[in-house]
C-alpha cells in the first residue's frame, strides 16, 4: 500500500484540511474499527502529526462520530432522488430495486464508508457512539418511511437487505464465494449482477 501524501497546509484552507483528515480517518476506521484504531493511525493515514489530529477533533470518539455521521449522510443523499419516485407508488418493486441498486453501487464505490457504518453500529457499548448509532438508525428508518410513504414492514425489509450487503462485504464474502457454493448462492441473491464487481472491489481493497 502506498504511503499517503502529506497534507499541504499552505494550499488548503481549514475546511479543506478537515475534510481530507476525515477521508483518511474513514480509511483507518474501516480497517481497524473504532476500538482498534488510534489517532496516531489516522495521522499516519493523513500524512499529518497525531497532535494535529487531536487539536482538530479533540478526541478519537469525536473524530469517529464525525466520520460516522459523514457516512450516513452520504447514504441518505444517495437515496434522496429515488425516495421521491417511490412516494408516488410505494408498491412498485422496480423502484425499490432501483434504490437497492443505488445502495449497492455506493457500497462498490466506497467500501470504507459502509464498513465505517458497520463499525459504528457495533460500537454500542461506547455511550456517545451507541447513542449516535441508535439515532442514525432511527433517522434512516423514519426518513425512508416518511419520504416514501411505505409501510414499516417495507422499510424493514429494505434496511435488512442493506445490512446483509454490509455484512457480506465486511466478511469479504464476494471474493470467497467461489470456494463455497452455498455462500455463492447467498451472495448472488444479495448482490445480483453486482457480485463480480463486489469481488473485484474487495480484492482491490486488500491487495
Amino acid at each position: 500500500m502506498n504511503s499517503p501524501a502529506p497534507l499541504s497546509k499552505t494550499r488548503m484552507n481549514a475546511a479543506e484540511r478537515r475534510q481530507l483528515v476525515l477521508a483518511a480517518a474513514s480509511k483507518a476506521f474501516a480497517r481497524g474499527g473504532y476500538y482498534g484504531t488510534t489517532t496516531d493511525a489516522v495521522a499516519r493515514e493523513a500524512g499529518v502529526s497525531q497532535p494535529y489530529v487531536v487539536r482538530m477533533f479533540g478526541s478519537k470518539a469525536e473524530l469517529f462520530r464525525e466520520v460516522f455521521a459523514r457516512a450516513v449522510e452520504r447514504v441518505m443523499t444517495e437515496f434522496e432522488p429515488v425516495l421521491a419516485k417511490i412516494s408516488a407508488d410505494p408498491e412498485n418493486e422496480e423502484l425499490w430495486g432501483e434504490m437497492g441498486a443505488a445502495y449497492t453501487q455506493l457500497l462498490l464505490d466506497d467500501r470504507d464508508l459502509l464498513l465505517v457504518m458497520m463499525h459504528g453500529f457495533a460500537a454500542g457499548s461506547t455511550p456517545e457512539i451507541g447513542a449516535q448509532a441508535r439515532t442514525w438508525m432511527t433517522r434512516i428508518y423514519t426518513e425512508i418511511r416518511d419520504r416514501s410513504g411505505a409501510t414499516p414492514d417495507q422499510v424493514r425489509t429494505f434496511i435488512a437487505g442493506g445490512m446483509l450487503l454490509n455484512t457480506l462485504v465486511a466478511m469479504e464474502a464476494p471474493q470467497h464465494a467461489a470456494n463455497d457454493a452455498d455462500l455463492a448462492e447467498l451472495a448472488s441473491c444479495a448482490f445480483g449482477d453486482g457480485l463480480d464487481a463486489a469481488a473485484g472491489e474487495a480484492v482491490d481493497a486488500t491487495g
